[in-house]
């Protein structure tokens, strides 16, 4: 068996920027004094008239990036997820997402696998505080393909857009001809009938490999890939949680607020579901290794399969 390849999310968002680059004369990049982490470098050193450095100022870039795309521009303002939701989250609230401006923010080191940098950088919250702004998208991409797919999509949307990369290098899953990235739509990656696991992000490929330990065990589990957290593609969530009967989600990111929440906001009012849902659970991360930290905090396949295992045994 060939080698499965890793490629870190954040370096799909500088590949498709330097793409669209050439497509659309209209697109700008910022970037908050960390272009070499957040990759928006190639764009800088594709576009270099396209690119501004905004500094360590994350809320002015904001505000710049809502001044450009008021002037007609599509903007991508990018810093780690930490400070461009986090430092911002006012400049976004009022300057981007009540003017419905076409910013889309390109945040990059989300979660516990930003490793070594600790508790300070390890942005459990982004997706939560994104999913409260009225009007905005908010899409995590599990693998380098749906990074690149996620960003052209972004482009062609109009109005304002979070997109959350990730800094460890990450299992490509999606490398086939038939891929398709549709805004909005869930992704059934496998079929099941025992349990469905819905995920997010690099989750996607831990539940995986939980489910082929399922599989050992005899439990069918259905895998549903959520790379658009809102809008949530609510007709694939209920009716697979009608079809199993339980339902577990998976996220690199706190229980509260996040994809979990999301789900359960769904079922509740429309197919009310057991739902146990995988992530932080409303603590702060640590400094360590990615994978150290995964298997910790039980987001590596062998994690969520263990609390499946207990989810379905009722512990």
């Amino acid at each position: 068996m060939s080698e499965i390849k890793r490629i870190a999310t954040r370096e799909g968002y500088g590949k498709a920027l330097v793409e669209c680059g050439a497509k659309y004369p209209n697109l700008v990049v910022l970037d908050a004094d960390l272009a070499a982490s957040t990759k928006t470098g190639m764009f800088q050193k594709a576009y270099p008239d396209r690119f501004f450095d905004c500094g360590i100022a994350e809320a002015n870039m904001m505000g710049v990036a809502a001044g450009l795309a008021a002037s007609g521009k599509v903007v991508f303002a990018s810093s780690f997820a930490m400070f461009a939701t986090g430092r911002a989250y006012e400049q976004i609230r009022n300057s981007v997402g009540y003017t419905k401006l076409n910013v889309k923010i390109g945040a990059s080191h989300a979660g516990i696998t930003v490793g070594e940098d600790g508790a300070s950088h390890q942005c459990n919250e982004d997706i939560a505080l994104m999913r409260s702004i009225p009007g905005m998208v908010v899409i995590n991409p599990a693998d380098y393909i749906e990074a690149i797919e996620a960003v052209k999509a972004a482009i062609e949307h109009q109005g304002p857009v979070y997109l959350r990369f990730g800094r460890a290098n990450v299992p490509v899953i999606n490398d086939r001809p038939d891929y398709c990235f549709e805004l909005g739509k869930g992704r059934v990656l496998q079929e099941g009938s025992d349990i469905t696991i819905i995920a997010t992000g690099l989750m996607v490929n831990s539940s995986l490999e939980a489910a082929e330990k399922l599989a050992r065990d005899n439990i069918s589990a259905e895998i549903i890939n959520i790379h658009t957290i809102k809008p949530l593609d609510e007709e694939l969530v209920v009716a697979s949680a009608r079809k199993t009967g339980k339902v577990v989600t998976v996220e690199e990111h706190s229980v509260i607020g996040g994809l979990g929440s999301a789900v359960c906001e769904a079922l509740s009012s429309k197919a009310p579901t057991p739902v146990y849902r995988i992530g932080m659970q409303d603590i702060y991360g640590e400094s360590g290794s990615a994978d150290a930290l995964l298997a910790k905090y039980r987001l590596d396949g062998e994690g969520v399969y263990k609390q499946v295992k207990e989810f379905l045994e009722g512990k």
